[in-house]
């Protein structure tokens, strides 16, 4: 840094300082420059704040866009460009019922119902990608643009005049001190000041009058909208009509009858049958073995009186 350059920034933290710490006066701007600076600062939060607002409303898993920016980082670095879409929700719902809807067979209207409201969500994400693509460029690119190159200036030339300022002001105060300040250098520093004070008015007012240009970006943000709901409502339209005829045509199917098979049936053997084999008691059913127990007490008690019977004679 030249001598003369280094000479400034001293003057300026100089008076910074006597400024903040020793109650300086430094030169005051007028009301309406100040409003100017509020509603810029309010602008530049806003532009930062809404880039970052919209990317969560179109891409609202924060654990798939930290995937994606880690991904993009990283191609960066390789120097290889690689493809990294964000799962819509509506592409992952769809991709459950299509594979469960396969898996359960043509046969089931249930499973057809799957499938169909499987491609209707695959319909509604590629719509959802176009709306992705619309507001990037149409939205979110204007803003980054207004940031990057309007805003930047802006901000420059505010900074610039502040530190004019406060060089136009302490060479004004070190003259007056009787400091080896000349007219000449007391005269330069106004004329940059006065240089800074009017970029940075011009500036912040092209930025403030922008309205049409702003407004008609709010605009396409709404008709993109609006656009992605109609398709969306016209898909799901369709879908709710071809659902209600599966619901009817599940209704009309008629119903046949089922009958669980036995073990029989699937040539089980049973324990029955084993004891049979092996020339055991037949396995008998709970009512078989009630009906043989009646038996058995009907035979034990006649046999008892049988018995009774011949001890008195």
């Amino acid at each position: 840094m030249a001598f003369a350059g280094l000479k400034k920034q001293i003057n300026k933290a100089n008076q910074y300082v006597t400024e903040k710490m020793g109650g300086a006066e430094g030169t005051k701007l007028d009301l309406d420059f100040m409003e100017m600076e509020r509603k810029t600062d309010v602008t530049v939060e806003l532009v930062e704040e809404l880039q970052a607002k919209t990317k969560e409303y179109l891409q609202p898993n924060p654990t798939a866009r930290a995937k994606m920016a880690a991904v993009k980082g990283i191609s960066k670095l390789s120097g290889q460009a690689k493809s990294n879409t964000y799962p819509q929700p509506e592409g992952i719902l769809a991709d459950c019922m299509l594979t469960y809807g396969k898996k359960l067979g043509e046969d089931s209207i249930f499973a057809n119902a799957l499938v169909e409201m499987g491609d209707s969500l695959k319909q509604m994400a590629d719509v959802k990608y176009s709306l992705d693509d619309n507001i990037k460029q149409n939205f979110l690119e204007p803003l980054h643009q207004l940031q990057t190159k309007d805003l930047k200036e802006v901000m420059h030339h505010r900074k610039k005049l502040q530190g004019r300022r406060l060089d136009f002001d302490c060479k004004k105060r070190r003259q007056a001190k009787g400091s080896q300040i000349t007219d000449e250098e007391v005269r330069g520093a106004e004329e940059k000041f006065a240089e800074s004070l009017q970029l940075a008015q011009v500036g912040m007012y092209n930025l403030l009058e922008n309205d049409v240009e702003q407004v008609s970006q709010l605009v396409t943000f709404a008709e993109g909208l609006l656009d992605f709901h109609q398709q969306c409502a016209d898909i799901l339209r369709v879908l709710v009509e071809v659902l209600n005829e599966k619901r009817e045509e599940a209704a009309a199917r008629p119903k046949s009858e089922f009958v669980p098979k036995t073990l029989a049936d699937l040539n089980i053997e049973t324990l029955g049958s084993q004891d049979g084999m092996n020339g055991g008691t037949p396995f008998l059913s709970s009512r078989g073995r009630l009906k043989n127990s009646h038996h058995h007490m009907y035979s034990s008690q006649q046999n008892l009186s049988t018995h009774n019977n011949n001890n008195n004679n």
